[in-house]
């Protein structure tokens, strides 16, 4: 029998720029304001929907919705159904008082979409995601694969144990019926709360999203107005 391989043992200074990164983490977190004057909307979704595609339409127009409330809008900044956020908030935009963000990943085959105001590039899908916690005060979620499950995922699991609050999560479309109702079945109660599974809002059209993110707003801009 050959020899077994030793295992290469990790590098100590790799864990020691590691832990000083998430120091550094933690200490912008007690520096930067909580919340912006600016109400801010991510919007996921799949970045493999074609420009005239039925899905394409409906994030362009729940974008352009959104940014006629005065909602700055939020995406990845790649194609797809970012691609669809960033164009309907630039079209929306007629006063010039919102912005159409990208964070977008850097990855050889996905480029950043040409409807972005402010473009961040992020080098990891960690750094990424945080940008979207910080930036937003509420997510909605179209149909996507697996990053924008992923997404949808740590938004979640954030709300659930309140590292985030009073931020709605919205699934708009009829895929994600049947993800609440796998949960429901093979989730609660023994491991997730009914209560942590109604964290979200499952709607199928645009003015049920619009709703509840009007709602939102409206006690955003109450609390702004007492700052």
């Amino acid at each position: 029998m050959p020899p077994r391989k030793r295992r290469k043992e990790r590098d100590p200074e790799v864990d020691r720029i590691l832990n000083q990164l998430w120091n550094i983490i933690d200490d912008l977190e007690m520096l930067l304001p909580s919340h912006s004057r600016w109400f801010r909307v991510t919007i996921f979704g799949s970045s493999r929907i074609a420009r005239g595609d039925s899905l394409y339409i409906l994030g362009r127009d729940l974008a352009f919705h959104l940014t006629r409330l005065g909602c700055d809008i939020v995406t990845g900044g790649g194609p797809g159904l970012m691609e669809a956020a960033n164009e309907g908030a630039q079209v929306g935009d007629t006063t010039g008082r919102t912005k159409s963000y990208g964070l977008h990943i850097e990855l050889p085959y996905e480029k950043p979409n040409p409807y972005i105001d402010r473009l961040t590039s992020h080098r990891t899908f960690f750094s990424r995601l945080h940008h979207f916690v910080r930036l937003s005060h509420a997510y909605i979620v179209l149909p996507g694969g697996i990053g924008t499950c992923l997404e949808t995922f740590m938004i979640w699991q954030l709300l659930q144990v309140g590292y985030i609050k009073d931020r709605p999560l919205i699934l708009l479309g009829e895929m994600w019926s049947g993800l609440l109702e796998w949960m429901r079945e093979e989730m609660v109660p023994q491991r997730v709360s009914s209560q942590e599974a109604d964290i979200v809002h499952v709607v199928t059209t645009i003015e049920e999203a619009v709703r509840i993110i009007k709602e939102a707003k409206k006690k955003f801009d109450r609390t702004m107005a007492l700052v």
